[in-house]
């Protein structure tokens, strides 16, 4: 059964409250060579994704495993030579929780974050979100998967700078097929919910660093993603900036009934965080 089937027919009766929830612009925002999107399989229609459950634990009061990845391995070849970044990691993380990933430059925190959201596929192993293992999906049933559950926040933002604050946050919606104007209203109720209210009609070039922020967290929140995956979401950012988007993330983690991964060297949000993660030559390790 693909994704889109799976989905359908439990979200028929959703889709005007979901208002577009394919939100394939979150795709913008990937900034790696090796997460390149091809647009020729971001969905055309909506009804493939799934109500998530009403609560993050299952009847006998114990946690949903969200996320699972087992024995995930990428490399990459350079010329004759083989470049490993990671073999054999294990990872599981639940729902409602909010984990960090820290480590050195040049680990792999990045590429575990693409694998773990579906903009790279890996080298060998498995990643499930949910009851699906993504890697199994075809490209068409991926993309629909990853823009209508996982909104992802990246260093640079990657804001469209001909759009102001509202069009770059309601470009989900209209690539999910939402009515311009009920795309503009969640845009900028969900703009308004981060402090954005006054804001709404600038441009990039016209918000300070804080707000371009604040505007990549709206617009990776405005499809209701279940999974939201941050890259290095304050890297740009000077220390108090950093500290009102530390702030913001946990909020709207809880707020938004989240289950989050976030990349970070920056050790104060990892610390906001339930549980941190090293990775480190090629190792995964708790603590």
């Amino acid at each position: 059964m693909s994704y889109d089937q799976a989905g359908n027919s439990e979200t028929r009766n959703r889709e005007e409250d979901r208002l577009g929830s394919a939100g394939a612009a979150n795709l913008v925002a990937a900034e790696s060579s090796s997460a390149q999107i091809d647009e020729s399989v971001v969905p055309t229609s909506q009804g493939a994704i799934k109500p998530r459950p009403s609560s993050d634990r299952t009847k006998d009061g114990s946690r949903r495993l969200l996320v699972s990845a087992k024995y995930l391995s990428k490399t990459y070849n350079s010329g004759r030579a083989e470049v490993v970044v990671f073999q054999n990691l294990g990872l599981e993380i639940y729902e409602g929780e909010m984990v960090a990933v820290v480590g050195p430059s040049g680990a792999g925190k990045s590429t575990l974050l693409h694998l773990l959201g579906g903009l790279d596929r890996p080298s060998k192993g498995t990643v499930k979100v949910a009851e699906f293992d993504i890697n199994k999906l075809s490209d068409v049933d991926l993309a629909r998967f990853r823009n209508g559950e996982i909104g992802f926040i990246f260093q640079f933002h990657h804001l469209l700078p001909e759009f102001t604050a509202v069009e770059n946050t309601m470009m989900p919606l209209l690539i999910g097929r939402s009515s311009p104007r009920a795309a503009k209203e969640r845009a900028e109720a969900i703009l308004g919910s981060v402090g954005l209210a006054d804001r709404v009609t600038h441009r990039p070039g016209e918000l300070s660093g804080g707000e371009q922020a604040r505007v990549a967290i709206a617009r990776a929140l405005v499809a209701r993603p279940r999974l939201l995956l941050a890259d290095e979401p304050t890297g740009d950012l000077d220390s108090k900036t950093s500290e009102s988007i530390h702030s913001l993330l946990k909020e709207v983690h809880r707020s938004q009934n989240l289950t989050s991964v976030i990349v970070t060297h920056n050790e104060r949000l990892a610390s906001v965080c339930d549980r941190v993660l090293h990775l480190e030559d090629g190792q995964l390790r708790s603590g």
